[in-house]
């Protein structure tokens, strides 16, 4: 089932979202709502909170190519970043922020540990483009958006522009 992807400043988005510890039905159907959301917005990830659930579970797009007809996504359940190295600056935006995207520095290579729908934990490696989209749906999972990774001017500006977009509907 297709959600509702909130927006900021919605509440939820700056809440640390908690663990998961039953691993069930319940959590594959969220995961799943999780991917067709994901896949119709379109995005490269989605997080649990942006749907309003604080649980810390997201999805990503694995795809080869966003045309693909044999769309693929993956599940990670209560993810950490164990390590990171290197450094990137590339342009990121949201789901969850409307209108707005700008540069934002990430970990190049990471190093992350997750669960499966199964409760099964395991360990790899990420680089790059999908390094940055776990960094970034994991930063949700603690309430933050990648609009408090910039700088406070930068963030004021964007509170500006949000107020005429909402004052204009």
């Amino acid at each position: 089932m297709i959600r509702k992807i909130l927006t900021y400043p919605h509440p939820i988005l700056a809440q640390k979202a908690a663990p998961v510890t039953v691993f069930d039905e319940e959590l594959r159907q969220l995961v799943a709502d999780l991917v067709e959301t994901m896949f119709d917005a379109p995005g490269a990830g989605l997080a649990a909170n942006q749907i309003g659930l604080a649980t810390r579970v997201v999805v990503i797009n694995t795809s080869k190519k966003e045309e693909d007809e044999d769309r693929q996504a993956i599940a990670l359940i209560n993810p950490e970043i164990l390590h990171g190295e290197g450094s990137e600056v590339e342009v990121e935006g949201c789901l969850s922020v409307r209108e707005y995207s700008t540069k934002v520095e990430r970990f190049q290579k990471i190093v992350v540990r997750a669960q499966d729908l199964k409760g099964a934990t395991s360990e790899f490696e990420a680089e790059d483009f999908f390094a940055r989209v776990i960094q970034h749906e994991c930063d949700h999972l603690e309430g933050k958006l990648f609009i408090d990774r910039i700088s406070s001017l930068k963030r004021g500006l964007y509170k500006k522009k949000l107020k005429k977009i909402l004052a204009e509907e």
